[in-house]
């Protein structure tokens, strides 16, 4: 007798229970969230007050580099407090229509959370200073001499703003978030506590060593960490492994081209176009860009940041250069002459 009906009815629910075990694998709570210490026991206290009161949280903007758990602690927040939440991006609100329709929307006590919010139009920006001092905004009817401002009475909610660039947003909209924080890149064994709270949670044997081995290439951050967590699984998973061992780490991790220190296709291939056709640089960004078969704002916005914090290229008036770091790692000796171009030189046109 055929199974092939039996088996039909149980693939869609075995894909339905993995995408339910990753769905997991974000934290519900402030005790399960590991690391940010500092940023954990700031909104811990800036929670409790406000249950205290009775009332909803002050604004909270949180900013630092994608992955660290922005979005995560948005909704941690909403489900320590109880409290639907509502999510939209800076991106998504084209005009301030868009955003008054949301804000008029929001129940009490009610979290917003908008991300990549310095890219926020600048006239949602606008009614968006008056919502959150005043819990208000002003509805204009009408055009000409003849528009009308209705002002509309608005629930008392919380706004949480994510933004990966701080610094883009106008002093204004900062100044009205009563607490602001920045989230900071991971400790190595602080990655190995994601990793294994995720490997629990998929259910995943994983030896301590295998563990080490992804948690060092993860850039201390922990969405590159649970990716690179499903990448070895599905690996050891091919090859018939009942656990991810060390050796299994390494395999799979060489084959998605990701290597000791944690650099990628891109990240290497911006080295080696630095060292072999710009001997070190320095050189503009979007020449570089072009020699990579990039865009520029890929190459600034994904290879640059990590290549620079970790010394493999350095950012001058006249361009990126590579460092002797960088040299090396892509089994150069870096010449002499390349180490140190003075800063006072004529910046090039694309740097």
């Amino acid at each position: 007798m055929s199974t092939e009906p039996e088996e039909r009815l149980v693939a869609p629910a075995v894909r339905r229970e993995e995408s339910a075990a990753e769905n997991a694998l974000r934290p519900r709570s402030l005790s399960e969230f590991i690391g940010q210490h500092r940023v954990r026991e700031q909104i811990d206290v800036l929670l409790t007050a406000a249950r205290h009161r009775n009332s909803s949280a002050d604004h909270i903007l949180l900013s630092g580099p994608p992955g660290l758990g922005k979005t995560t602690l948005a909704l941690i927040l909403a489900s320590e407090m109880e409290t639907p939440i509502r999510i939209t991006s800076g991106p998504a609100i084209t005009h301030a229509g868009d955003l008054a329709s949301i804000l008029s929307s929001l129940m009490e006590g009610e979290i917003l959370f908008l991300d990549e919010i310095h890219r926020l139009p600048r006239p949602a920006e606008e009614l968006l200073y008056l919502a959150m001092e005043d819990f208000r905004v002003d509805v204009v009817v009408g055009k000409g001499q003849g528009a009308t401002a209705i002002p509309l009475q608005l629930p008392h909610f919380t706004l949480v703003g994510a933004t990966t660039r701080a610094g883009l947003l106008p002093s204004p909209l900062r100044d009205r978030f009563g607490f602001t924080a920045h989230l900071d890149f991971y400790a190595e064994d602080e990655i190995a506590q994601v990793l294994v709270r995720s490997a629990a949670l998929l259910n995943l044997v994983i030896h301590p060593q295998a563990i080490a081995e992804i948690a060092g290439r993860s850039r201390g951050t922990p969405r590159i960490a649970n990716r690179l967590l499903r990448r070895v699984r599905d690996y050891a998973q091919v090859r018939g492994s009942q656990e991810l061992s060390p050796e299994d780490a390494r395999a799979a991790l060489e084959m998605y081209e990701v290597d000791e220190l944690g650099l990628d296709r891109l990240d290497r291939a911006v080295l080696l176009a630095l060292v072999e056709r710009f001997n070190g640089g320095p050189v503009g960004l979007s020449t570089l860009a072009i020699a990579v078969g990039e865009e520029t704002e890929t190459v600034e916005s994904v290879a640059e940041p990590f290549l620079v914090r970790n010394g493999f290229m350095a950012r001058t008036p006249r361009g990126r250069i590579a460092t002797a770091q960088g040299w090396r790692h892509v089994g150069y000796e870096p010449p002499i002459s390349t180490l140190a171009p003075s800063i006072f030189d004529t910046p090039a046109s694309d740097a």
